[in-house]
């Protein structure tokens, strides 16, 4: 029996990202010229063309008056990554019934490769949130999911991230993320103490499926100035259960 490989040679990998370069450049700044291109990449012009090519062709990007555009098929491509589980259709529809319900900014995270990435969002701006990439430890719904990991995970994830600071309130020790996953396991929820971003607080949950599996978080964030009331805070964290468990329920019987 023969396995097969992937070949992996160092023209096959340098071509693949510059091609992914290119398309987090258009990412950031849509609109731009090959010129342009060539500048914020530092590839060569015939570089950026010969994968503006290609990609055009294939429908990831888009020419217009002589601007480039992400392509239209790129979000076919998220949305199926979106909705690959039944429950990230079910949270999406209560992250905009939270959305709708307490007039905050509501959330579904979930994690991959370490980082917390938002599927889901309502409120101000909320599509601009999408896919974007945060840090778990300093995110009440990214140390909602940090609790379901055992010490030598948790251990892993430690060493590899740093636990880089961001606001005066960051967890940067691992001591005190130790003592603060004890304290949201024991207590059923995440709060983040402007740990992100100075003035922002929130509150999340864990949401799990019908066999008990973490499928991911569901918070709540907002002006630190109400979020630190106690009773403004109680309440968000039932209404976030309340929720959670509206999703389990819909997964085990529809």
């Amino acid at each position: 029996m023969t396995t097969e490989r992937v070949d992996r040679t160092d023209a096959g990998v340098s071509t693949t990202k510059k091609s992914f370069r290119i398309l987090e450049t258009l990412k950031t700044e849509e609109g731009l010229t090959i010129t342009e291109i060539t500048e914020r990449t530092n590839l060569s012009k015939s570089t950026v063309y010969r994968h503006l090519a290609t990609l055009t062709d294939m429908g990831y990007v888009i020419e217009t008056d002589g601007g480039y555009y992400i392509g239209l098929k790129l979000l076919e491509i998220s949305e199926k990554t979106r909705n690959r589980e039944a429950g990230y259709t079910a949270a999406k529809r209560k992250v905009f019934e939270l959305g709708q319900e307490t007039d905050e900014r509501a959330v579904f995270l979930v994690e991959e490769g370490y980082e917390g990435v938002y599927l889901h969002r309502y409120g101000s701006l909320s599509d601009t949130m999408i896919g974007k990439r945060r840090p778990l430890y300093s995110l009440a719904s990214g140390k909602v999911i940090l609790t379901e990991w055992d010490d030598d995970e948790i251990d892993r994830y430690i060493e590899e991230t740093d636990l880089e600071r961001h606001t005066a309130n960051t967890i940067t020790d691992p001591d005190d993320l130790y003592e603060e996953l004890d304290q949201i396991r024991e207590q059923g929820y995440g709060i983040n103490n402007e740990e992100y971003m100075s003035g922002l607080c929130g509150a999340a949950v864990p949401v799990y499926t019908p066999g008990d599996d973490l499928l991911g978080a569901l918070g709540l964030f907002g002006p630190a100035s109400r979020f630190k009331e106690k009773s403004v805070q109680n309440e968000l964290v039932d209404r976030l259960r309340d929720k959670a468990g509206e999703i389990k329920v819909t997964l085990a019987y529809g």
